[in-house]
């Protein structure tokens, strides 16, 4: 059955749709068990050795899978864009986001990254990619008040301002190179995790050493679990099924897999790593998704000519 070619535009797009939307899901589930995975990984390793480990594990993964799929390495800007997106998706934001869980829960930790599809479309907005609507606004004063309500009730809990503070550094970190890898030519997600991954270890493993952490492997069967479920689902898999999506989605549109996932940890978090649901969490985490939701979620209203050109 031949398709008409005027429609052929509009077929590719919803083939693409549906990819995007497939990866997306996986990825909303896949990763709701990487905070819980980082915390049992803490349990053993210092912060930034365990990430270092993870990382250079799945950049050899993925090194592999590239030479297999005969994928060239990218040069000139490419490689650029490529190492930029690692220091900050994986350097920076593995670094800041260890360091969190060290004394932050799982479910805590996870629903502030929920934070992340906000802040992507406040940096794309800063940086000329996307505008800037009323909702937005009304979104991060609704978010600002969930991690006020959070952080009051993680004081009363002991739990540090420091760590507060590196969850939320993590997810502007996560924010920000998902705004600036579309800023570079495209990359195919294995190639581009592969360098990204290495280039986020190297800053990790470089870290630790500066840090003085203990340098070693884990000794006990949990850690492995853990550092195995890290390295080829919620590293391999994950990323390069993220990266499939920010290839036909909006940056801001491919971050509100941030609010999924929250939802997936929060229960894993309370089976597996006895996490409480106290009021706090519930009523911030809720102002913050709602945030998450009114300013970067919500469906807005385009013009019928706008439609058209999308």
């Amino acid at each position: 059955m031949r398709r008409r070619a005027g429609a052929g535009g509009s077929l590719v797009t919803a083939d693409r749709e549906r990819v995007a939307l497939a990866c997306f899901a996986a990825v909303a589930v896949l990763a709701g068990g990487n905070a819980v995975g980082i915390r049992f990984s803490n349990r053993e390793l210092d912060p930034l050795w365990g990430a270092g480990l993870r990382f250079s594990l799945a950049a050899a993964v993925l090194a592999t899978v590239a030479a297999v799929l005969r994928q060239p390495l990218p040069r000139g800007r490419a490689l650029t864009g490529a190492l930029l997106y690692g220091a900050l998706n994986f350097g920076a934001a593995f670094a800041l986001s260890y360091y969190a869980l060290v004394r932050v829960h799982a479910g805590l930790g996870q629903t502030l990254l929920a934070l992340v599809p906000l802040a992507t479309l406040l940096l794309a907005v800063a940086q000329r990619q996307e505008r800037l609507r009323a909702t937005a606004v009304v979104g991060t004063l609704l978010a600002l008040a969930g991690i006020a309500v959070i952080s009051q009730a993680s004081l009363r809990a002991s739990v540090p301002p420091l760590s507060l503070l590196a969850a939320v550094g993590s997810a502007l970190c996560f924010a920000q190179a998902a705004v600036l890898v579309r800023r570079f030519p495209r990359v195919h997600p294995v190639t581009m995790n592969a360098v990204g991954m290495t280039a986020g270890a190297a800053l990790l493993v470089g870290g630790s050493l500066l840090a003085g952490e203990a340098i070693a492997l884990p000794t006990r069967a949990a850690t492995w679990a853990a550092v195995g479920y890290l390295v080829m689902v919620g590293s391999v898999l994950v990323f390069v099924l993220y990266v499939v999506v920010l290839r036909y989605w909006t940056a801001s549109r491919a971050a509100y897999v941030f609010v999924l996932i929250p939802l997936v940890t929060v229960a894993l978090s309370v089976w597996l790593d006895d996490e409480r649901l106290g009021a706090g969490l519930l009523l911030g985490g809720l102002l913050v998704l709602g945030g998450v939701y009114v300013g970067a979620l919500r469906p807005t209203r385009l013009p019928s000519a706008e439609r058209h050109r999308s």
